[in-house]
């Protein structure tokens, strides 16, 4: 059986810790995707990046993404795929780096890295926001 995700479903997938793949668009229109981290929480996905990354410039040349989460091979098959409005917020991202370290790495290891990520001055970091217009879904039962 093969089906789309109820809201709840949808909701629950997106919230669980998994390696997303952003999507942005090149000058030249191509698509350009990248493995990310991120937080979904009900409404908006966020993610962060440094400053001067390439997806920062694709994003303030053409502010639309595409995010999808999904299952990892032997587990039944299961996305979740959100496009949207992309922005590059002027909030401090220390906050969002620091919950998503915490999620992504075990303990020592996140210590370790938020230190060499948020220990200097200003944060060279920002935060991504994509705003769905469209969520699809899919997911099979084996």
């Amino acid at each position: 059986m093969s089906d789309e995700m109820t809201t709840a479903e949808v909701d629950d997938f997106l919230r669980a810790t998994r390696i997303a793949s952003l999507t942005t668009v090149a000058g030249d229109g191509k698509p350009v995707t990248v493995p990310v981290w991120y937080e979904w929480d009900g409404k908006v996905a966020r993610l962060f990046s440094g400053r001067t990354a390439a997806k920062m410039r694709r994003i303030d040349a053409n502010p639309v993404a595409n995010l999808t989460v999904y299952e990892g091979v032997g587990v039944p098959e299961a996305w979740v795929s959100i496009e949207g409005a992309a922005e590059v917020e002027d909030t401090e991202p220390a906050e969002l780096i620091t919950r998503l370290a915490k999620r992504y790495y075990p303990a020592d290891r996140a210590e370790r890295i938020l230190k060499q990520w948020l220990g200097g001055g200003g944060s060279p970091f920002a935060v991504i926001t994509i705003t769905p217009e469209r969520i699809r879904s899919y997911r099979t039962e084996w």
